[in-house]
């Protein structure tokens, strides 16, 4: 297990020797995350970053549990010294905080009711050396499972001459996940694998990536839920377990109704001021320590 430390917040080193300085403001997130890491003492099993590759293009691509899987997937990427370019909701790059950071970041916009720009702008960062990351569920998955994917990462490796390096996330969505309140709490373990790289064949078409995608992702989110080391607490604890474990998640079949709208771009966001989205992300906090007192 890996814990994030302050010796890690301050590595002069961490980007390796002569990182891009056009990156400044994605370095500097990811250490302010890294302070949070730190504070809240995640435990990360990390494995298989050696997957990715140090160089050129590539398309991560993930499950979903978990509204900081982003902040995960990077962590995994580090050893390599490598930046994800996340694609990510439109609406998401609307917000007064989120969005000048996501630009400067150069994370690419997907807005699905006209999703080729984004798919041109991921093409080409791929063609320039970028690795994209992706979450073909296109939202997070209310059923803990591998949903339905969106064919866009695979299209993506095809077109780009990329390979496609499938992931699994587990254990985040304890702390922030859809539909639920967040709740920092520490000591949370989080289990981040990456597999070996999917290399679309001369010739191979879309769907046949894709489901070689899609297996590798079972195979490793499975992995990833066998290995965790937690196990609910009791009855109550058991939401965040999927149903075929014994958990009280959704089926997958629940899961497609309930993410659909999500899914097709229809959901309505929730609007709010940056004071009541401060108190949305803290309030659970504020409130557990003083259950405390």
């Amino acid at each position: 297990m890996y814990t994030a430390s302050w010796r890690d917040v301050v590595r002069r080193d961490l980007f390796g020797p002569s990182p891009d300085p056009r990156d400044r403001p994605y370095r500097l997130v990811i250490r302010v995350f890294l302070v949070v890491l730190t504070l809240f003492r995640f435990r990360f099993d990390v494995r298989g970053s050696e997957h990715l590759p140090r160089q050129g293009g590539a398309v991560v691509a993930s499950n979903h549990v978990s509204y900081f899987d982003f902040v995960f997937l990077e962590l995994a990427a580090l050893p390599q010294r490598r930046l994800v370019r996340f694609m990510a909701k439109a609406s998401v790059f609307d917000n007064r905080l989120a969005g000048p950071a996501m630009r400067a970041m150069q994370h690419i916009p997907v807005d699905r009711t006209a999703g080729v720009a984004a798919f041109d702008e991921a093409v080409r960062a791929l063609q320039a050396g970028k690795v994209v990351g992706v979450f073909p569920e296109a939202t997070i998955s209310s059923s803990f499972t591998v949903q339905d994917l969106k064919a866009g990462a695979a299209r993506m490796a095809v077109q780009a001459g990329v390979p496609v390096v499938p992931a699994a996330l587990w254990g985040g969505h304890r702390v922030a996940t859809k539909n639920r309140r967040v709740v920092l709490r520490r000591d949370v373990p989080v289990t981040v694998l990456l597999g070996e790289p999917v290399v679309p064949e001369p010739g191979e078409k879309t769907q046949s990536v894709l489901r070689r995608t899609r297996a590798a992702m079972e195979a490793l989110l499975e992995e990833a839920q066998r290995t965790y080391p937690d196990a609910p607490a009791g009855d109550d604890d058991r939401w965040w377990q999927p149903a075929h474990l014994g958990g009280t998640a959704p089926t997958p079949e629940e899961a497609r109704a309930i993410d659909r709208d999500d899914v097709r771009g229809t959901a309505v966001p929730v609007r709010r001021s940056p004071v009541q989205q401060v108190r949305h992300v803290f309030g659970s906090l504020v409130s557990r320590r003083r259950r405390g007192r």
